[in-house]
């Protein structure tokens, strides 16, 4: 298994919150989190789980600019909500889900659900992140603290317990603005949590549910390698 230092893990989320500030993504990106072996201070890490909450984008509006509300313009071509030609991208939903402009200026990292259609999780990590690093992604609309309510209530109601977030995270992210200290506060290990266990426990979970559920996820974690990513609708 491929593992970092902490110092490693650390700068690579900076240069991930970097890449969120300064480049096009192919949605817009809202808050960005940190859970597991970095948020606990472990070292060395063995991986990277980062969380992403991203806006839905629908029709029209996934070419509109955030800041004017106007359209953009790619290559002298007005870009607007309608499909890209089908023989320009062969996958259903660029200019609607996905940005148009974003998957004009990156083909390479334009990706697809199994049914052909743009899948913008797939897309946020192709551009974000590399096949063999090892970092996890969810990636969400709704914020991390709501879903990670919602989502214990939803894994205890149907005893799936591997769909649980761990609730102990740090937000590196929100809204354009950078936790104050965060990454040097992360480097330092500084961040105290609890037990996984206990965590769920303080959400609400049931002491037996509570490990399960923790039990499950450690193993989850155990299991996966390179690159994986997770995304859900709330």
């Amino acid at each position: 298994m491929t593992e970092w230092s902490r110092e490693r893990a650390v700068d690579r989320l900076e240069t991930l919150v970097e890449t969120v500030e300064s480049e096009r993504m192919p949605v817009p990106v809202r808050e960005l989190w940190v859970t597991g072996d970095v948020a606990l201070g472990l070292d060395p890490v063995e991986r990277l789980d980062v969380y992403l909450a991203k806006d839905i984008l629908l029709g029209t509006g996934a070419d509109e600019e955030a800041a004017t509300g106007t359209a953009t313009s790619v290559g002298g071509d007005k870009v607007t909500g309608a499909h890209t030609p089908p023989d320009e991208f062969a996958v259903e939903g660029i200019g609607e889900t996905v940005r148009g402009d974003w998957a004009r200026a990156h083909p390479d990292l334009v990706r697809s659900t199994g049914g052909g259609y743009a899948a913008p999780e797939r897309c946020l990590a192709a551009h974000l992140t590399e096949e063999t690093e090892p970092i996890h992604l969810e990636i969400c609309n709704a914020s991390f603290e709501d879903n990670v309510t919602q989502r214990l209530k939803g894994a205890l109601a149907t005893d799936a317990h591997e769909r649980i977030l761990d609730p102990r995270g740090v937000c590196l992210w929100v809204e354009g603005q950078r936790g104050t200290d965060v990454f040097e506060r992360l480097r330092r290990g500084e961040y105290a949590f609890p037990p996984l266990a206990e965590a769920l426990e303080m959400l609400g979970a049931e002491a037996e549910a509570a490990a399960e559920a923790a039990s499950a996820l450690e193993n989850r974690h155990g299991d996966q390698q390179g690159r994986t990513v997770r995304s859900d609708v709330v």
